[in-house]
């Protein structure tokens, strides 16, 4: 009776632990869908401003922007590292955080790390990252203003002079089942390769220093955007598939333990029908 008590107590805690990961993917889908919304509304916004930026800068104007102008030598990079808020979704995080151990590991210069998220402080103190600047209330559907506030903080570094070149470190969103680590250089911003020395010459109004300034403004806060997305998007879709696999899981353990109980329960009323046939078989001896 107390193996089948035990059992018993073990399917109820499993059967808990089934609804709170249940309950918990249902979470990560939902703002899974608002996340995607949001990043696949922001978008063409974000392409459209990429190929401004390209087609000002590869035109043969000559024009200088504060933002594009690198400096003179490379001697301090700041990482912008996009972590979770919280954990429960499989590797992403520590995924996450290995590439950008060997992105530091890899450059000779030195640098500083901003976090994005409040997964892992412990974690990310134990790594002994040089961890500058953290920006723990990042929501799970970022909003245009933090976006600007992390976007702001970035470009003060680098006009600054306290950093050389900014780069974002975050997962890529590729599907609901995968997220590729990857990093992106945000400053000094650059056009794409395939469209330097277009030759094309265009008219500003009122002047082409300040139709790039606002570009540029425009640009950079759109990448940041759009690489935050991008990030929870990941998250929150890892976050989905560990809870599925962990709901599987506790389904299983499920089958197993009621298994368990059934011939548990079968031993106890064998062990009783043959206590109870030895009884009646030394009674029928006695009577003799």
């Amino acid at each position: 009776m107390a193996n089948m008590r035990a059992i018993r107590t073990r399917i109820k805690s499993v059967k808990s632990t089934q609804q709170i990961t249940k309950a918990m993917k249902m979470v990560a889908v939902s703002k899974l869908r608002r996340t995607q919304s949001s990043m696949q509304a922001m978008r063409p916004f974000a392409e459209k401003s990429q190929e401004v930026m390209n087609t000002l800068l590869g035109s043969s104007t000559g024009l200088e922007n504060r933002f594009i102008t690198p400096h003179k030598q490379v001697k301090k990079v700041c990482y912008v590292l996009f972590v979770g808020n919280r954990g429960l979704c499989g590797a992403y995080n520590s995924a996450i955080l290995h590439y950008a151990n060997e992105l530091v590991s890899a450059s000779p210069v030195e640098y500083g790390l901003v976090v994005c998220g409040r997964w892992g402080k412990d974690v990310i103190a134990n790594s002994r990252l040089n961890v500058i600047k953290t920006f723990a209330e990042v929501s799970d559907t970022p909003s245009a203003d933090e976006a600007l506030e992390i976007a702001d903080y970035l470009k003060s570094l680098f006009l600054s002079g306290g950093y050389d070149e900014v780069h974002l470190v975050y997962q890529r969103y590729i599907s609901a089942l995968r997220q590729e680590p990857s990093h992106v250089q945000l400053l000094p911003a650059a056009p794409t390769a395939e469209e330097k020395g277009t030759g094309k010459v265009f008219i500003f109004a009122p002047d082409a220093n300040s139709v790039l300034e606002n570009v540029m403004q425009l640009y950079l806060n759109n990448k940041v955007m759009s690489v935050l997305l991008d990030a929870k998007c990941g998250e929150h879709s890892a976050r989905m598939t560990a809870m599925t696999a962990a709901a599987d899981s506790t389904k299983s353990l499920i089958s197993e333990l009621d298994l368990k109980l059934n011939r548990a329960r079968q031993a106890a009323i064998t062990t009783e029908i043959s206590e109870i046939v030895g009884g009646a078989s030394a009674l029928k001896k006695k009577k003799k």
